[in-house]
């Protein structure tokens, strides 16, 4: 192995999945830390938890416990991924989990660049733009666990470590790979990276060939397989038939227009929090109503802020939360055992209660679906695929588009 990657959420392991495979390198997505050893043969291993909401001191063990993992397969570099939009509270999780990976590495300085420009996250000055709105106006300040309203990585970064953050500008940046690496030998701490195209990106990549970790979005894995000597490929897929399921979970502005969009092509249930509190909806009846419907029916919990909100202060944003990630754990649990073989999930904590109902160890990297989704297949289980997308990702039509690509073969 070559690459580890350490990913906070599910979303984003697959998200870098993607990148990684597409970039020519062998990818498995591993759920949680392994028990046994990765097959010597992968060039990347990326390690999925689910530590972006965890209480902080639970998300840095988690995190450890992965990267000597990955050291231990062989990987010479780790990736600590983090969303595109750097979502955090003020307590962490990111900067603790840097600071404590960094000490296990012996680093001084970390190379840190969220930017994904194929999906409009563009990093400036040290913000964070999400096209063309500073981060604080694109929707992300209304994310019901990590609301984020500072636009400014370094003031994001600066108030959850104590250690010096830094900065490398735009202008260094397109210099090149060497002016960038340069750069970084004067600073130390963490080291916020602009980068605005792919080309940054790949120019970063180049630049980071001999650090031993490094911190990004998925868009921080263009450049890195040719430092290893790996050419671009498309992975190869078969094509999954079947019952089909779309689980949407995120309250983002993209995901309600891609459920609404949806809506008008097949059949819907919405989850209320009160109702699954209350126990007046079930997994099991609302399998039984998917397994009913016609097509590849929808089950959302995708609500507007202010309802979000009120549910949060009637029940308390915890749980909440856990309540409904509960339920479609254990939805898609029974999904999978009633022969659905596609399921479609959007949002990055939904993601990962899905795979965990589902029991799943390791998930197999199929081409995209979109900018920053791949197709995934659930290694040694009966036909099982799923799409796991983070709330902001994908056109309005994703849902229908997905579906139809988890049939064809490439």
């Amino acid at each position: 192995m070559k690459i580890g990657v350490i990913a906070d959420d599910f979303t984003g392991a697959s998200d870098i999945a993607l990148t990684l495979a597409e970039a020519g390198m062998r990818v498995a997505q591993f759920i949680g830390v392994p028990e046994t050893d990765a097959d010597p043969d992968l060039g990347a291993g990326v390690v999925a938890l689910k530590s972006r909401t965890e209480p902080v001191a639970d998300a840095v063990k988690a995190s450890r416990a992965a990267g000597k993992w990955l050291r231990a397969q062989g990987a010479e570099q780790i990736i600590f991924k983090v969303c595109s939009t750097f979502d955090s509270t003020d307590q962490g999780n990111i900067g603790p989990v840097l600071d404590a990976l960094a000490d296990d590495l012996g680093v001084d300085r970390t190379l840190v660049c969220p930017a994904f420009p194929e999906n409009g996250r563009s990093v400036y000055q040290g913000h964070l733009f999400v096209f063309d709105r500073l981060l604080n106006e694109s929707g992300m300040q209304d994310h019901p666990l990590t609301p984020m309203t500072d636009p400014d990585l370094r003031r994001v970064l600066a108030a959850q470590t104590a250690r010096e953050i830094g900065h490398i500008p735009a202008m260094t940046v397109a210099a090149g790979a060497t002016a960038i690496r340069d750069a970084l030998s004067r600073t130390k701490g963490h080291v916020i990276v602009d980068a605005i195209h792919n080309a940054d990106l790949m120019a970063i990549g180049t630049a980071s060939k001999d650090l031993p970790f490094i911190c990004g979005g998925s868009g921080i894995a263009l450049g890195l397989p040719a430092n290893f000597g790996a050419t671009p490929a498309t992975p190869d897929w078969a094509g999954i038939c079947g019952p089909a399921v779309v689980i949407s979970g995120s309250c983002s502005r993209a995901t309600r227009a891609q459920v609404a969009t949806y809506k008008s092509l097949a059949a819907s249930f919405e989850i209320a929090a009160a109702d699954v509190i209350d126990g007046k909806v079930t997994a099991a009846s609302i399998a039984d109503w998917a397994m009913a419907q016609t097509g590849a029916p929808l089950v959302y919990s995708s609500a507007d802020p202010d309802v979000v909100r009120a549910a949060q202060a009637q029940f308390g944003t915890t749980r909440a939360a856990h309540a409904i990630e509960t339920l479609f754990a254990d939805l898609a649990a029974i999904l999978a055992q009633r022969g659905v073989t596609r399921i479609v999930v959007a949002g990055g904590e939904t993601s990962g209660a899905v795979v965990s109902g589902l029991g799943a160890h390791t998930l197999e990297i199929g081409p995209r679906l979109a900018a920053g989704v791949p197709v995934v297949r659930v290694a040694g289980a009966a036909p099982l695929c799923l799409a796991l997308k983070s709330g902001n990702f994908g056109g309005p039509d994703f849902f229908a588009e997905a579906l139809t690509r988890m049939e064809t073969p490439t």
